[in-house]
């Protein structure tokens, strides 16, 4: 690819073509600088098959606040969509609208509020919410979807597994898995959602964490295939790393082999001064194995050195091996918790793929139209209910119980403010059997979620830190109930709509249906 074409296809034209043949219509009708206004959504949690999630990871705004900092339409972009025809033969786009969109085509008139990154967040309820001029609004959809529902996806798995590991360092390896380039945004979402470090180099600056890593079986075979051994091999990385010595211990035999060559490297290193962090197992029935591995190196005088597990890891097969161990261990006469402390797990494929649930069913919904200077609401109906959006200006609140648990997330209209009301009808959004009274005076909290990010394009504020969203996952997620957080048919949380917001709602979609059209 030219430099010039990458260009293009990373800016501003990384988007759908029809958002720009929407853009053009509604430029000739004259409505492209109308203020709009779209609620980005999912509509269901990431489910895996055998265990799906009960709650989402907020991730990905700040990448994408970056790239809509730098995407705006320039020369050769233009001179690309003039090149482009309609089935007649005629140009796709007029000279007046590239004209237009030339002059014009930045975000700067873009204002967004968001629920930031690294809090927990629900089904039905807006992440983003984006308000400006429509035909703007409109080309920001395809790109915003592409950034944010992949992190979020990629959030949450590194969520899950973060709460199987029972708070043991996880790594993220997925670098040779991912989706190109886009291996760089799931690393990133994974730390956030709670991997502790990333083989990924150049995400690892950018993040300000160092990358960790081990090496591979091919260094190995390269000394084996020279006429060497595997201790061999060995010795050579203790040489040159004597203080960050991580050996893979499975090319040859992993108990015959592999941990008794580790051992007497270990043995090397310890005799100058040196200690060793620990062995990697990458293959076989890695529970048994781990097992093992540690009474051979406390057998060996070695009792705190790290046994790194890798190997199509996810928050599934952690939870089994974890569950072996606690069974099996003792067995050997290895006490499980050390062990269990000692593990750090290497997750690659299966958390940089999503494995089992590869893509967020996140959208981005018209709500609501400025129409000479009054607000009216936007509604989409169909023949799937749930598929209707909440229509108008709206805030979310997160309400906790007198415990402190998280117990619904409530969308209002903007004039509402729960915190003034003596309770709260709460409806399901868009089953009018589902209702829900909360007495305020039995809550312990009420608190907003949306925040200001963008006022007319431009940053409102600093935004946190992946330290800070860190501590704000780890905050929400141990302020949501157990039946939430569990694998297996996790309680559904509440996402609700006030009584005024769902009236509201309900009166809109009749009007439409009872419309002559």
């Amino acid at each position: 690819m030219k430099q010039s074409e990458y260009a293009i296809a990373q800016g501003i034209l990384f988007t759908d073509m029809y958002q720009l043949t929407m853009a053009q219509l509604y430029y000739h009708m004259n409505l492209h600088e109308k203020e709009a206004l779209f609620d980005h959504f999912f509509r269901s949690y990431p489910d895996y098959g055998h265990h799906q999630a009960g709650y989402c990871i907020s991730a990905g705004l700040e990448w994408l606040l970056d790239w809509m900092r730098h995407a705006h339409v320039r020369d050769d972009d233009v001179a690309y969509l003039r090149t482009l025809k309609g089935q007649g033969g005629k140009p796709l786009f007029s000279e007046d609208f590239l004209g237009w969109i030339r002059a014009n085509g930045a975000f700067d008139g873009i204002t967004m509020r968001a629920i930031p990154e690294g809090r927990v967040i629900h089904a039905q309820e807006p992440v983003t919410v984006v308000q400006g001029p429509l035909a703007m609004a409109q080309l920001l959809e395809s790109p915003l979807l592409n950034q944010l529902n992949y992190q979020i996806l990629i959030a949450t798995k590194a969520a899950q597994i973060r709460e199987v590991s029972r708070g043991q360092m996880v790594l993220e390896f997925g670098m040779r898995r991912g989706p190109g380039m886009g291996a760089n945004a799931g690393a990133r979402a994974a730390l956030i959602g709670g991997a502790d470090f990333t083989s990924n180099t150049g995400v690892s600056l950018a993040m300000g964490y160092p990358p960790r890593g081990t090496h591979g079986h091919s260094m190995v075979q390269v000394f084996m295939a020279l006429g060497g051994s595997e201790l061999d091999a060995f010795r050579a990385y203790a040489d040159l790393y004597p203080d960050d010595c991580l050996l893979l211990v499975d090319t040859i035999n992993t108990l015959d082999s592999g941990i008794p060559n580790a051992i007497r490297v270990f043995e090397e290193l310890r005799r100058k001064g040196h200690a060793p962090v620990g062995i990697r197992l990458d293959s076989g029935d890695l529970a048994y194995l781990a097992i093992q591995a540690a009474r051979m190196l406390d057998d060996a005088g070695f009792p705190g050195t790290r046994i790194v597990l890798s190997n199509q890891l996810d928050e599934l097969n952690i939870w089994q091996i974890v569950t072996q161990i606690q069974e099996e261990a003792p067995r050997y006469g290895v006490d499980p918790d050390h062990l269990l402390k000692r593990l750090v797990y290497g997750v690659g494929t299966r958390l940089i793929t999503s494995a089992g649930s590869g893509a967020l069913d996140g959208v981005y919904k018209l709500v609501a139209m400025d129409n000479g200077g009054v607000w009216a609401p936007a509604i989409k109906i169909s023949d799937t209910p749930d598929k209707a959006p909440n229509p108008g200006h709206k805030h979310l609140w997160r309400l906790y119980d007198r415990f402190g648990k998280a117990t619904a997330d409530v969308l209002s209209l903007e004039d509402e403010d729960p915190c003034e009301m003596a309770e709260i009808l709460l409806h399901h959004p868009s089953d009018h059997l589902k209702f829900r009274l909360l007495r305020c005076d039995e809550l312990s909290e009420i608190e907003p979620l949306l925040v200001d990010v963008l006022r007319q394009g431009r940053l409102v504020g600093e935004l946190p830190d992946i330290e800070a969203m860190r501590a704000k996952r780890r905050a929400d997620v141990d302020r949501l109930h157990p039946g939430v957080r569990r694998m297996m048919n996790p309680h559904i949380y509440h996402v609700s709509l006030t009584d005024r917001l769902w009236k509201y709602k309900q009166t809109l979609i009749g009007s439409v249906l009872g419309s002559d059209g």
